[in-house]
């Protein structure tokens, strides 16, 4: 399949699970497919662009282990992202591979996951904290950062300025994040 047959396959992807799921399937049985994705996902001005991001994000749930050879080009790209709509499953990709990275476990994206890669998805996500992005985002980034945190001496104390700042003007969902967030960064002071 090309980048333009799978360009108009994305126009059948909507917010249904079903679709996410199916075409999230379609790439982890097509590998070939990746790249092919991540160059649709970074048409950052581009409609499809965020059903790009929907369908990695439902891949990357499923198995991210299809990823971890794009990691350069996954992170050198995604402060470009800035659909909000787009913007989410990125935040979303970047959380969970915070997670498996930060995992007791042993993972392959412990092994992959570079200091420049770190460095970039950090510097993505704090973007995502000062800038107007949806909530959804700022979750994401926010747990995110707290996770690579614990790598990185200066990130928590940044993120708790940022999260003090702006726990008066942000929403319930916002706040509850935050609380939680701030309530594990107090708990590792101690």
């Amino acid at each position: 399949m090309t980048t333009n047959q799978l360009y108009e396959e994305l126009n059948k992807v909507n917010h249904s699970k079903e679709k996410r799921l199916q075409y999230a399937n379609l790439i982890l049985s097509n590998p070939d497919l990746l790249p092919k994705i991540l160059n649709i996902l970074f048409m950052v001005d581009d409609k499809m662009s965020p059903k790009a991001g929907w369908v990695l994000e439902f891949m990357c749930s499923e198995n991210v282990e299809p990823l971890l050879p794009y990691l350069d080009l996954f992170t050198e790209n995604i402060h470009k992202v800035h659909l909000d709509s787009a913007v989410r499953p990125v935040a979303k990709i970047c959380e969970l591979l915070a997670t498996l990275y930060t995992s007791k476990e042993d993972n392959s994206v412990k092994t992959v996951l570079t200091a420049a890669h770190k460095e970039r998805i950090i510097e993505t996500c704090f973007d995502y904290m000062i800038n107007d992005e949806k909530v959804a985002a700022k979750a994401y980034g926010m747990t995110t950062l707290f996770m690579l945190g614990h790598e990185y001496d200066w990130v928590h104390p940044e993120l708790e300025i940022i999260l003090n700042r702006d726990f008066a003007i942000q929403s319930a969902a916002f706040k509850a994040r935050a609380r939680h967030i701030l309530k594990k960064m107090k708990k590792r002071k101690t």
